[in-house]
């Protein structure tokens, strides 16, 4: 189960301030919506206690961090030296960490070895508030390693390539099972292909299951076909064609030519085709044009994909638990995949929200972590040798001079974080009549520029804060400031950078466009 939406745009990552926090999910409107051809809208949850059942293979995941500075002398191999080991979660435990973590209820039906790992596995799901219906593994708990150096994983171990028999607590375990999966708003079968999906008694509860509610399926080339009433499956496009035995290049054509194969082979089911850095695709009918969401790479950033799959496939379970539609639900997972892996991918499990409501960002659910995508992308930027470029203010109309200004900035190093006013120290620095546009429209409208990689909103008066969180090696103002003592300047220099004036563009105004509307 590669990841599967990859190094994305730190643009994904922009409504909202609330530093580390993991992108939300809206809960259900009630707004009545029109449904594309193809498409069922799932029954909403029942209440505000949306809950969201993981089934699936966990196993534990451990990072070991080090440093390449040289190659063995005795054969072509690269030497990593010193660093420190991490663990967490992974599999299908992944899966329900990163739900849980987008602040709903989530049980996790899974089979554990009673050993050490198992013990540990345990614990990180408690603390993670996971609950846990342990079926029993008749061996070891498996445990993955990643061998990393310079933000680049060199080697991966798998310690246990055989699957012991899942089943271990027999029928009062599947018993447990049936209660929390009949009882579900949503169910996400994460299947690692070691046996969990593939328990007979297990799939004939799923099958029951994925009558009343709606159940995605994220499959493995080594899994087990969906259960019958799936809503949707979630293959990569590797695994599309392993599993479809289609062959292909990388393209969108082939792309939706293999989660066209994948329809045929398990249909009729719908087809959300992760495309890595590329967004996803959704086949909802096989006779039908997809529905594409593409997603950008942003500037400079090294990404750690790990886990953009799970949590694809997780918020996507979560939206249609809400009752959206499955094309909502899939352009909403891209974007806070994307605002997964902006903000750092598995380090936001080892390094969790620091607070602050988890359903907030209700614009666009892969907004929420803004502020700290921002902060990643200039560290990155920076690690690469680059030059980070910020630049401040209201915005609250966008117009010409605003674009021209940004524009002449972003020429100035290899990224462009934009630092925003919230709507309450817009309405301080401007009068209670203002903003007109609401920051997190404003966040979205700037993010579309070309121009800018990043916007952080800041909630203080001045974007001094936000200056020292970005240390940018340029800070730059409009030509309007030209021959002025700019505010920022001593601290930016204090910082290391420098404080620039770029040409005023005449004749353009935010109060000028608001005075121009009220007297026509």
């Amino acid at each position: 189960m590669d990841a599967a939406v990859a190094a994305v745009s730190a643009k994904d990552d922009t409504a909202t301030h609330a530093v580390g926090s993991t992108p939300s999910v809206p809960p259900p409107s009630s707004a009545p919506s029109s449904e594309p051809a193809g498409e069922r809208r799932p029954g909403a949850a029942r209440g505000d206690g949306t809950n969201l059942v993981v089934v699936g293979d966990a196993f534990l995941d451990r990072d070991h961090i080090g440093r390449v500075e040289r190659v063995a002398s005795d054969e072509p191999a690269l030497v990593v030296t010193g660093g420190t080991t991490h663990a967490r979660p992974g599999g299908a435990a992944l899966a329900a960490v990163l739900s849980a973590g987008q602040g709903y209820p989530v049980t996790l039906v899974t089979a554990l070895g009673q050993d050490a790992v198992g013990d540990q596995l345990r614990t990180l799901l408690d603390e993670a508030r996971v609950t846990v219906v342990d079926l029993g593994l008749d061996g070891s708990t498996a445990v993955k390693t990643r061998i990393r150096a310079a933000g680049r994983t060199v080697m991966m171990l798998d310690e246990h390539d055989v699957c012991p028999p899942v089943g271990r607590e027999g029928d009062t375990a599947l018993a447990a099972a049936r209660r929390v999966l009949i009882e579900a708003d949503g169910v996400l079968v994460s299947d690692y292909g070691r046996g969990v999906a593939a328990h007979t008694g297990l799939r004939a509860v799923l099958a029951e299951a994925a009558r009343r509610t709606p159940l995605v399926w994220d499959p493995h080339p080594r899994g087990t076909v969906p259960v019958a009433h799936t809503a949707v499956v979630t293959p990569n496009s590797r695994e599309a064609r392993v599993i479809a035995s289609f062959t292909g290049g990388d393209t969108l054509s082939d792309d939706v030519e293999a989660a066209r194969a994948v329809g045929r082979e398990w249909g009729p089911v719908q087809v959300a085709l992760t495309r890595h850095e590329h967004g996803a695709v959704l086949l909802a009918d096989a006779d039908l044009p997809p529905l594409v969401v593409p997603t950008k790479v942003a500037a400079g950033l090294k990404a750690d994909p790990c886990g953009a799959g799970d949590f694809f496939a997780g918020h996507l379970a979560l939206m249609m638990a809400c009752g959206k539609l499955p094309s909502e639900a899939v352009a909403s997972a891209v974007e806070a995949a994307s605002a997964y892996v902006a903000a750092g991918g598995p380090r936001t499990v080892a390094h969790p929200s620091d607070g602050g409501s988890p359903r907030t960002g209700l614009s666009s659910a892969g907004l929420a972590t803004g502020t700290q995508g921002a902060i990643e992308l200039a560290d990155a930027v920076r690690a690469s040798g680059g030059t980070v470029v910020a630049a401040g203010g209201c915005f609250d109309l966008l117009h010409a001079g605003h674009v021209r200004l940004l524009e002449q900035a972003r020429e100035l190093g290899d990224c462009l974080i934009v630092c925003l006013n919230s709507d309450d120290s817009l309405s301080r620095l401007k009068g209670p009549s203002r903003p007109i546009v609401p920051a997190a429209q404003r966040a979205q409208v700037l993010a579309a520029l070309a121009s800018v990689d990043a916007v952080l909103v800041f909630e203080e008066d001045t974007p001094e804060a936000a200056i020292r969180s970005l240390r940018p090696a340029i800070w730059v103002k409009g030509g309007d400031y030209s021959g002025m003592q700019i505010p920022e300047d001593a601290l930016v220099s204090s910082l290391g950078g420098r404080t620039v004036v770029v040409p005023f563009v005449a004749g353009w105004s935010t109060s000028s466009l608001i005075d121009a509307a009220r007297t026509r």
